[in-house]
């Protein structure tokens, strides 16, 4: 099933934030593992997903670093800054509360469920 790309567009932040939590990351290895972890739910292409990298990093909420692969290729690594890490709680915050009013809507109001 493919989502609206509205719907992965307000979320591609956190996603990315989260996924950069575990440890440091390239590029591709983003793609896949967002893949991966959402059950191939989450396709997201190289020309969203570096655009987005740029901003983060030029807000300082990422730092980067380059290294060689053990093929003899550089990759560029993007690691969660403090300032990212801060980002990140922010948006599950709103997240959870965004998803709660989703289900509330969705089940008939909050007071439907006392």
């Amino acid at each position: 099933m493919k989502f609206d790309k509205g719907l992965m567009a307000g979320s591609s932040t956190l996603l990315l934030l989260t996924l950069l939590e575990s440890g440091d990351m390239y590029g591709y290895q983003m793609i896949e593992e967002l893949s991966r972890r959402s059950n191939d739910a989450f396709q997201m292409q190289e020309g969203t997903l570096y655009p987005i990298l740029h901003a983060l990093e030029k807000e300082k909420y990422l730092s980067s670093y380059r290294q060689l692969a053990p093929s003899g290729r550089e990759r560029k690594y993007y690691k969660l800054t403090r300032r990212g890490r801060e980002l990140l709680a922010d948006k599950r915050t709103e997240w959870e509360k965004f998803h709660r009013g989703v289900n509330d809507v969705l089940r008939g109001g909050a007071d439907a469920l006392a």
